[in-house]
């Protein structure tokens, strides 16, 4: 299919998404951006400010969380640029999932072992607990922060890459909303246990993309529907389609 032919059905890539042939990238169109928001980003960045009261930076805290955050995302990301067109994706997201995973359960652990009612820790403990949140922070850059954002850009063919995009991004912020909405409640309510919940999000998030997404390395846009037509269970799918599609074409 030529770009210009492409063009042409761009009116109706809400209508084709829906369609058996194209439910793989649908599901990972709307995956993808709620699990971006719900694996543990938001609950680290609220507690970076108590850790690094605790070290001694007192008003200054707010300021240096940011400087955390920011360092650690943008050298994580950095590190990814350069290694992800050799590694893979798959391997970048089971990676930075099993550190982020290993991470929120050690923080979640201390916490509740030694954070007290009044949100003080011992600057031991403190710097153990930040020096866990970087770890996660850096898993997190090198593998959900970006790759949230690169891998839904690719799944996509011409005739229904304007729908899956903008689908992505209307999850994204559904899903930044209810978890900004709900996150404080949450911490409230459960405290340190929140960090052993968002683990469990994790986890159930590596074993997604182990099972359900391909690998997109080096696959040109083209050719991107082969590797659904290769994949175990979307192939399924896909062939459930493959008689219908030439009678939509001819209609349309």
């Amino acid at each position: 299919m030529t770009a210009g032919d492409a063009q042409v059905t761009t009116n109706q890539s809400f209508y084709r998404i829906t369609r058996c042939k194209y439910r793989p990238q649908l599901i990972m169109a709307i995956t993808i951006p709620f699990f971006q928001q719900v694996i543990g980003f938001n609950l680290v960045a609220f507690y970076i400010p108590i850790l690094i009261q605790n070290i001694g930076f007192g008003k200054n805290s707010f300021l240096m969380s940011a400087l955390v955050i920011g360092l650690t995302g943008t050298t994580s990301t950095m590190v990814l640029m350069t290694i992800v067109d050799r590694i893979g994706r798959r391997a970048m997201f089971t990676i930075g999932g099993i550190q982020m995973l290993v991470s929120l359960v050690a923080v979640g652990r201390v916490m509740m072992t030694q954070l007290s009612e009044d949100n003080e820790i011992s600057r031991g403990y403190a710097y153990l607990a930040l020096f866990l949140v970087c770890v996660y922070l850096m898993g997190f850059g090198w593998s959900w922060g970006p790759l949230g954002w690169l891998v839904p850009s690719e799944i996509f063919p011409l005739e229904i890459r304007s729908a899956g995009q903008s689908i992505v991004v209307a999850v994204w912020f559904l899903s930044a909303f209810v978890v900004a909405e709900t996150f404080p409640t949450l911490i409230c309510q459960l405290k340190a246990t929140s960090f052993f919940i968002f683990g469990g999000w994790v986890t159930m998030v590596i074993i997604f993309i182990h099972l359900f997404l391909p690998e997109t390395r080096g696959i040109a846009m083209e050719r991107m529907d082969q590797v659904w037509k290769k994949h175990w269970l979307w192939k399924k799918t896909i062939a459930v389609e493959e008689t219908q599609d030439d009678c939509f074409d001819d209609v349309t």
